[in-house]
């Protein structure tokens, strides 16, 4: 059953990046620096849950869910961040996010076409539903970090 969850954690975010690349490319929104940094957490998600398929240790599961949890909070932090402060911002330049994605790693320029920075948090602005991306990634998150804390949690864990 711990299995099972993280493959679906790891599909999950696989399914968001993949929308928001279809709503960059197809429907012509353009990413904002928080918007790819979001990106970049979930695929990170993606590949430390699919790397438990590796591992047949419950300890080692529960070690790489602590890790999920870690970067799920993070993720909620930033789509938070981005839904109440950035996108409120006429421009998110030299925000953490912007720093992060363009100067530490690099990545925005490296893969442009997955973490290229094409708007500001004000113009990056959609809704699906009537609900914000921002937000349908701040709950997708915290469903994330929901969760991992089944998988640590779990009792009788097993490596299924």
């Amino acid at each position: 059953m711990t299995q099972k969850i993280l493959n679906t954690v790891a599909l999950a975010c696989l399914a968001a990046v993949g929308i928001a690349l279809f709503c960059q490319h197809f429907l012509d929104m353009p990413p904002c620096a928080w918007c790819v940094l979001q990106r970049l957490i979930f695929l990170t998600i993606a590949a430390v849950c699919l790397l438990a398929n590796f591992f047949s240790s419950t300890i080692a599961k529960k070690m790489l869910a602590f890790t999920v949890w870690g970067l799920g909070v993070c993720g909620v932090l930033a789509a938070w961040y981005q839904y109440s402060v950035a996108s409120e911002m006429f421009s998110c330049d030299m925000t953490f996010a912007d720093r992060f994605m363009a100067k530490t790693t690099g990545l925005d320029a490296a893969i442009p076409w997955l973490f290229g920075i094409y708007a500001t948090c004000m113009d990056a602005r959609a809704e699906l539903l009537g609900v914000e991306y921002a937000i349908w990634s701040l709950l997708l998150f915290a469903v994330i970090v929901i969760a991992s804390l089944a998988v640590l949690f779990r009792k009788n864990n097993t490596a299924q």
